[in-house]
């Protein structure tokens, strides 16, 4: 039995072989192509067969009984031959005595003559020994799914391509802004610094350190920039501060620190701003030169602070901070700071003090003493209301007569000058601003009374302006 057994199982092993060969014969050597580069379209089928057949038996099923069926020019063997008709593949698996599979045949044909042949496949109802049935599934157009391929690569394509080409695009339109503000720069002064074009005749400018703290300056749209351009300070700089409004405008290191001090030692700066501590005003963003500029902080103040008391600009920026959360001041109509206030502090000195025999000045004493200025006669005109105002935070608005018109709260002043007519003065306990000056003298009024001046830089003639110190 055991030998019967050898026998029978050196017989399949034989089988095998020849079917390999014959598969080998009509496969191989017809010529057959396993290239899909020239296909068109792809032939899907599956199949059924009643008994146990190998790949082989497919093969030659198709072969066998498709041969003369089509006519010589649909022959698959003379399509092999020529490539029209690729390598057959059949995948074949068994279960319970009976045979299931693919078959998958790719042609370079047309439409027509493809799905003829996938008929053709339809006819075969025996695969070796055993009954079959073949299905055609469907038939693939390659070239649609070669165009898909091509749509999906294509996006990625372009998306590196995007990728790759906006930051050069980037750089490309800096390189052209640059330029732009370059041009823009000028040659301000005998010393040639560097200088935004409106600072030939702008009111008031900003002093920074450098060239490249003016072009960033430029790049944000502020075009009254000047550089000081080293630590010496030059004389345009010094010339220009007695006639414009000055602001300094420093980095936040220890080399800005120093230039705003002989800033502040030899020329005549009106206001103080730095860029935040550790930062270059040439690497500020926009925002932050918004910021640095409306945190600046009045000279006299920061010589004060700065010298006197030795602080830093950051500490007295910190101070009028909690000062402004925790003491505000509504009376005022425009939130600013005095700018100089010597010769009324001395007028208070000399007032309030005990009387005392002053000698007549010897030569050196002249520049030492100030001199007093006539008190103007229109206080004592207006002298209870002045009383008045300083004890009650209101503006008081009067007519030709003396009349008073209106009593406004300060902070409402500005706005509510437009709404009343026939304003002959006003008298209030704040701030006259050249803002306040400008509004008044649009109106007409002849008499603007207040606490103090500050930043006044042009004085209308026919507005007679009086501070209560005077």
């Amino acid at each position: 039995m055991k030998r019967r057994n050898t026998t029978i199982q050196q017989i399949l092993i034989e089988k095998q072989r020849m079917l390999k060969k014959k598969e080998a014969e009509e496969g191989d050597n017809m010529a057959a192509k396993d290239d899909f580069g020239t296909t068109k379209y792809v032939i899907h089928a599956e199949f059924e067969a009643n008994g146990i057949v190998e790949r082989p038996d497919v093969v030659g099923a198709i072969f066998g009984q498709t041969e003369g069926l089509l006519g010589d020019d649909l022959d698959l063997r003379e399509l092999q031959k020529t490539g029209r008709i690729g390598r057959i593949k059949v995948d074949v698996h068994t279960r319970a005595g009976k045979s299931y599979g693919t078959i998958t045949i790719p042609s370079s044909l047309d439409r027509v003559e493809t799905a003829i042949l996938a008929a053709a496949l339809e006819t075969i109802d025996r695969i070796g020994p055993s009954e079959a049935r073949i299905r055609v599934i469907r038939i693939e157009d390659v070239r649609a799914t070669k165009r898909k391929y091509i749509i999906e690569r294509a996006k990625e394509i372009l998306e590196t391509l995007m990728e790759e080409e906006i930051p050069e695009t980037q750089e490309i339109t800096e390189e052209v802004k640059k330029e732009v503000r370059a041009k823009e720069l000028i040659e301000y002064g005998p010393e040639k610094l560097p200088a935004g074009p409106h600072v030939p005749f702008s009111d008031s400018i900003i002093v920074v350190e450098g060239r490249a703290d003016v072009l960033n300056l430029l790049k944000h749209g502020i075009k009254n920039a000047i550089a000081v351009e080293g630590t010496s300070v030059p004389e345009t700089i010094i010339k220009l501060s007695k006639e414009r409004i000055v602001t300094a405008f420093t980095d936040g290191d220890r080399g800005g620190e120093l230039i705003l001090k002989e800033l502040l030692q030899v020329a005549d700066i009106d206001y103080v701003a730095r860029a935040p501590e550790g930062k270059e005003v040439e690497e500020l963003t926009k925002k932050e030169i918004i910021k640095s500029l409306r945190s600046k902080v009045p000279a006299e103040q920061v010589i004060n602070e700065l010298f006197a008391k030795g602080k830093s600009f950051y500490e007295i920026v910190k101070e009028r901070e909690q000062q402004k959360a925790s003491h505000p001041q509504p009376i005022e109509p425009k939130i600013e700071e005095p700018k100089r206030e010597k010769v009324a502090e001395s007028q208070k000195e000399a007032t309030s003090g005990p009387k005392v025999e002053v000698k007549p000045p010897t030569r050196e004493e002249k520049f030492v003493k100030p001199i007093q200025p006539p008190k103007a006669p229109e206080l004592d005109e207006f002298k209870d209301l002045i009383e008045k105002v300083k004890k009650d935070p209101t503006a008081i608005l009067l007519d030709e007569n003396k009349n008073i018109i209106a009593e406004i709260p300060v902070r409402d002043l500005l706005t509510s000058i437009n709404d009343k007519e026939n304003v002959y003065a006003i008298i209030f306990n704040g701030i006259i601003t050249q803002r306040l000056i400008d509004i008044v003298n649009e109106k007409g009024i002849k008499y603007l009374i207040g606490a103090r001046k500050s930043n006044v830089v042009r004085r209308p003639v026919d507005l007679k302006i009086i501070t209560f110190a005077e």
